[in-house]
């Protein structure tokens, strides 16, 4: 495997101990690892602190909208230059989100705001042809705000994920 690929949650993730099905939106993109050696923080960076200039103006746009609305959003120091720590623990923040679940082979953050509530998996898997790092979202609005929000930022999550694991597996950060 050579590019990022759209594939089912993985059997493997525990995603869904942290997030019960019944998800209004989930998608899962898959990459080859070539560096087992990171742990799931590492992984995180790798992919996640290394968003293109277009990305991050993107986000602070968004984030100021949102915060408009009483939504709680990073700061544009967060998002312009991600700071990594040495150690993560469950309810501390990575990037701009709290860790909901952190395991060996498992990453699970997100947020819980008023318009909708959300997860983001990292995980890391052997695959057929190698080892493979996946990236699994799944996403619950709240009431019709939540689904119009989704439905207008869903093509840019789909852009920006796959784009950042991309840019991951070209550069060998992953």
């Amino acid at each position: 495997m050579t590019r990022v690929q759209s594939t089912p949650f993985p059997d493997s993730s525990r995603l869904a101990e942290i997030f019960p099905t019944g998800a209004w939106f989930q998608d899962s993109y898959v990459a080859p690892l070539t560096r087992s050696d990171l742990s799931m923080p590492d992984l995180f960076f790798a992919i996640f602190a290394h968003h293109p200039d277009w990305l991050k103006a993107l986000l602070m746009v968004r984030n100021r909208v949102a915060a408009r609305f009483g939504l709680e959003v990073p700061s544009d120091a967060d998002i312009r230059n991600p700071v990594q720590r040495a150690d993560y623990r469950v309810g501390e923040t990575i990037g701009p989100w709290p860790i909901f679940a952190l395991w060996p082979e498992e990453l699970v953050a997100g947020r819980d705001n008023g318009h909708l509530n959300f997860r983001l998996s990292i995980s890391r898997q052997m695959g057929p042809g190698g080892p493979t790092v996946t990236v699994s979202t799944v996403c619950h609005p709240h009431g019709l705000a939540g689904k119009a929000y989704l439905l207008a930022v869903a093509p840019f999550h789909k852009l920006g994920v796959t784009g950042l694991l991309a840019d991951a597996a070209a550069h060998g950060r992953i």
